[in-house]
Order: structure tokens, then sequence, then C-alpha cells
């Protein structure tokens, strides 16, 4: 009896993991097989199918320049994004987990850019960017500042692409911090105070340990944003001026819509996941070590 009752609750616990399996397996792991596949074939046209060409078009990415221009840029994009975002993220919740007069209407500030499409973000920034009558050269011609083309210049286009998604993902990633401050007891401020820790020290040695889960939840999802996120350069750069503000996904957008070669494109997916899983394993193995879950 009691191997049945063990088997009835075992094949209740598949069942209910079933849809949620089939899901998975639809639009994740089948996608990245079949990419994969597809990788080693070349990109079928009209008449001609495709036909099994190896790992040619792994050996013409290590000779294109505009991938490893796209891969560069998305490195220093993940860079200029992931930290900024997250150590914003992580002061708004500090700031907004105080009893501040008006502490609501400021979560809702904080949080409102991550409510809005992208698209919509884009053309905001758009009017910030634009040369002379835009925001920012307005105000920098308060101070004498000459007009510039932000979003059409080499040396300033990936840094307004990187504000632009510190400002709409920091908020996204405050309600998770301002969820785990919420969390810890406040007994551990009052012991804190009584031995005579500082603000800073509190922080230091109790706060930030506890948030670490946190913060590794957070990181996983910066790092898999600044990766994936498209939608903005599409609106306001096209990847120029010259592939200056061209990163991966844009690139593998390109070259399956644009240019029709879907079998380059599956070779860049691939390349864009083994990057993505390198980074998540290398995340687990340096902070899964000082992260505190009690």
């Amino acid at each position: 009896m009691r191997r049945s009752a063990a088997s009835v609750q075992a094949l209740q616990g598949w069942l209910l993991l079933l849809p949620a399996a089939v899901l998975l397996v639809l639009f994740t792991h089948y996608p990245a097989v079949a990419a994969l596949w597809h990788s080693f074939f070349s990109t079928p046209k009209g008449e001609r199918p495709a036909r099994f060409i190896g790992v040619a078009h792994y050996q013409d990415m290590a000779n294109d320049p505009v991938f490893w221009a796209s891969l560069v840029n998305n490195l220093w994009y993940a860079a200029g994004t992931i930290l900024p975002s997250i150590a914003l993220a992580m002061g708004m919740a500090l700031w907004v987990n105080d009893r501040l007069p008006g502490r609501g209407a400021l979560r809702l500030a904080f949080f409102t850019p991550t409510v809005l499409p992208m698209i919509a973000v884009a053309n905001i920034w758009l009017f910030f960017y634009t040369p002379d009558y835009g925001l920012l050269d307005q105000v920098r011609s308060w101070f004498g500042g000459a007009p510039h083309n932000w979003l059409g210049s080499r040396e300033t286009v990936l840094g307004c692409l990187m504000v632009v998604s510190v400002w709409k993902e920091s908020g996204f990633y405050m309600i998770f911090y301002l969820a785990a401050l919420q969390q810890m007891s406040p007994d551990l401020r009052e012991a804190a105070a009584l031995e005579g820790a500082s603000r800073w020290q509190f922080f230091r040695r109790v706060t930030f340990p506890l948030l670490m889960p946190t913060t590794l939840f957070v990181l996983v999802n910066a790092v898999i944003n600044a990766f994936r996120l498209v939608d903005h350069i599409v609106v306001m750069t096209r990847g120029g001026p010259d592939n200056a503000s061209s990163i991966l996904l844009y690139y593998i957008y390109e070259t399956g819509f644009k240019f029709w070669d879907s079998g380059y494109a599956a070779a860049l997916t691939m390349v864009l996941l083994a990057l993505l899983a390198f980074i998540a394993f290398a995340q687990f193995a340096l902070l899964e070590r000082r992260t505190h879950y009690q």
C-alpha cells in the first residue's frame, strides 16, 4: 500500500510538472537543438535545398569583422550596463525602504520606466539625443556647449544606448532588492546599533551579505538582458554608425531576417548561447560560495 501511495504521489507530481516541461522543451530545448543542427547546413534558397557544410559557418565567423565588432560591442555594452544597473537598483531600494514621506510615489517613479515598452522608451530617448533640438543639447547650450550628434558618433553611440538600458532596467531590479530588504528582521539593525555600528558598517557586514541571493538572481537576469536587448537598437541606431552600436543579437537579427542567411544566423546563435552558458557557469562558480540563503 505504501508503494502504491508513493507511486500515485510521484505520478501526480510528474503530471503537475508536465505542462511546464512541455513548454520548456518546445520553446527552449528544441529551438536550441534545431539551431545547432541548422548551423551545419547551408541556407536553402529557391529550388536549391540546404546541404551539409560542416563547420564552414564557424570558419567564416572567425574571419567576419562585423561579428568581432558586434562581439566586442556586446562585451562593452554588458560591462557598462550590468554593474551600474545593479548598483543603482540596490541604492534605490535602500532609499525607498526607509521611512520617508512620499516613498510610495518615489517607488512608483523608479518603477515606471520598467512598465514602458522598449520601443516607447527608445522614442523618448531619441528626443533627448536629437542634435541641436534634443533635451541634451538644449542643456549643453545653456553652458555654451556646441551641438553633438550623440547617436551618429562612434565615440558616444554605445554609451548613449547603455544609459537607456540602465534607466529602463534599474527599476525592475529594484523590486527584487526591495522585497529582500523587507524580509530582513529589524532586530538586526537594533543589535548593530547597540554594538555601535555605523550605517556603512551595517550595510557592508549585514545587509550586503544577506542580499547576495538576490544579487545572484539579479545578476543572471542582467547578463541575459545585456545580450538580448535589441529593440532600442532597431529604433535608435540600426547598428550604426559603421557597426559601432551593433551587438550580437542585432547582428543575428540582420543576418537571419535582412540578409536571409538562416544557416549563418544559426551558427551565430550557437556562439551567443555558448557565451551565455559560460558566463552563467562562471557566475555561479564565483558567487555561489559567497551566497548565504539563511
